[in-house]
């Protein structure tokens, strides 16, 4: 498999490039609409063709280029079918992998950040988005989120995969690229280890986090696989700004 881990500088945000070195077919997991020409052109520049855009859920920090993509490269767009959005032309469901050539994402739904979360599983990967992040978790105070759903998420599905699966979250924001489930198992401050229930409800009741400045603008967009709106505030500008070059991890 050919595999690229990308960023985001903005929103902090890690787009994924999985491609099928036999049939050239790829996909990208997560795609930021600033830095869609980038990923675009490292997609052909590695001799792939564009299969699928895929979302682990409605985000509320960026705007996804699905639709760009789409438009550009042929691409279809893969969303919760929890969603049910008249623009995505594949509905994410757990039991039906979505296959790539010789590859196949095994979606496993994880909700407890927002009712739609799923997360992704492809061979030693495994792709969280915002449900489990390195030595965190998503937020769950906000698109129906659930503290209580968000532990069974986790713990039932995403720390019962194998010790050594490679964990590959949507965010970072300590320039951390990856770590693995027998870790986040062991050590994650907010889930890990011995962590009740009854704890992680009660942790996350009291984060007392500040409203997300770009929610207002991104989940409207987002429900319609990737549309900036037509005039922003100054300090918002650089969300749906096309950048040239962006970090790669």
């Amino acid at each position: 498999m050919i595999f690229r881990q990308l960023a985001e500088p903005l929103s902090s945000t890690y787009t994924y490039l999985l491609g099928c070195e036999e049939t050239g077919l790829a996909v990208l997991i997560d795609p930021v609409y600033p830095t869609w020409e980038r990923d675009l052109g490292l997609v052909r520049s590695l001799g792939l063709r564009l299969a699928y855009t895929v979302e682990t859920h409605i985000h509320a920090d960026h705007i996804t280029s699905a639709l760009r993509l789409k438009r550009e490269a042929g691409s279809k767009i893969a969303y919760p079918a929890v969603d049910a959005l008249p623009c995505a032309d594949v509905g994410i469901e757990e039991g039906r992998p979505l296959t790539f050539g010789g590859l196949r994402l095994l979606p496993l739904f994880t909700p407890g950040h927002t009712d739609d979360h799923f997360s992704y599983v492809c061979g030693t990967r495994v792709f969280t988005g915002d449900a489990l992040l390195i030595d965190g978790c998503g937020r769950t105070d906000f698109q129906n989120g659930d503290a209580a759903t968000l532990y069974a998420s986790i713990h039932q599905k995403l720390f019962t995969l194998a010790d050594d699966t490679l964990v590959y979250p949507a965010h970072d924001y300590n320039d951390r690229h990856v770590s693995t489930v027998a870790q986040e198992r062991k050590r994650n401050p907010r889930l890990g280890g011995d962590r009740s229930l009854e704890e992680f409800v009660t942790l996350m009741s009291e984060l007392r986090l500040a409203y997300p400045k770009f929610i207002d603008h991104a989940v409207p967009g987002n429900r319609q696989c990737g549309v900036c709106p037509a005039d922003l505030d100054e300090n918002l500008e650089g969300y749906c700004t096309q950048m040239t070059a962006s970090p790669q991890g």
